[in-house]
């Protein structure tokens, strides 16, 4: 790979990648993907797979699995070009659009699967017959998380499709409302 950018350039790049990386874990995202993601959303041209192996230093097992993933996530894209058997790779440049993603992918598959898990909880508990206090406020105590985790999924289905750029000042509007609100409800428990 014929190195074109200056040596700031590659720098930031490389900080950049990294600090990708690093917030992955933090949102439940594998480290390596991350990284894909960074270095396709940094670059302005599509990289193909030895490109992207060589700048990470990854195997292609991993570059290859990884890339499928971020594909199925729809947060890259194949790109052809004529007269190249290639596979290239450019990234989802959107920032509204990668976060939603991000957090639509992480709820399907941790938020729902919980879900499901709780309902096996009171079915598990249900057939000793709740005759007792003890069982009634743990099935209670279920179903109050399992409430919250419901109302949660339907916030961020309704919240999603609204954020974006376009919607920036109304975004912005509202969290102001929010914070407004919040302010009076602290001067009042104050006493101010």
């Amino acid at each position: 790979m014929v190195n074109r950018h200056s040596e700031a350039y590659n720098q930031a790049l490389d900080q950049f990648v990294q600090l990708w990386g690093d917030m992955a874990s933090a949102w439940g995202i594998n480290k390596t993907m991350s990284q894909i993601h960074a270095l396709l959303y940094a670059e302005s041209n599509p990289l193909d797979t030895d490109s992207i192996m060589d700048k990470l230093d990854i195997s292609r097992g991993n570059a290859n699995m990884n890339l499928r993933r971020l594909l199925d996530w729809e947060l890259i894209h194949k790109v052809q070009f004529k007269g190249d058997r290639k596979d290239y790779y450019s990234a989802e440049t959107d920032v509204w659009k990668i976060v939603s993603t991000i957090i639509r992918e992480r709820q399907q598959r941790e938020i729902a699967p919980i879900r499901a898990e709780l309902q096996e909880c009171i079915k598990t508990l249900e057939p000793g017959g709740l005759n007792d206090d003890e069982s009634k406020e743990f099935k209670q105590r279920i179903e109050n998380y399992n409430d919250f985790l419901e109302m949660f999924e339907r916030f961020t289905n309704a919240l999603l499709p609204y954020i974006n750029k376009k919607n920036l000042g109304f975004l912005k509007q509202l969290i102001k409302l929010v914070e407004v609100k919040e302010s009076i409800k602290d001067k009042l428990s104050s006493g101010e």
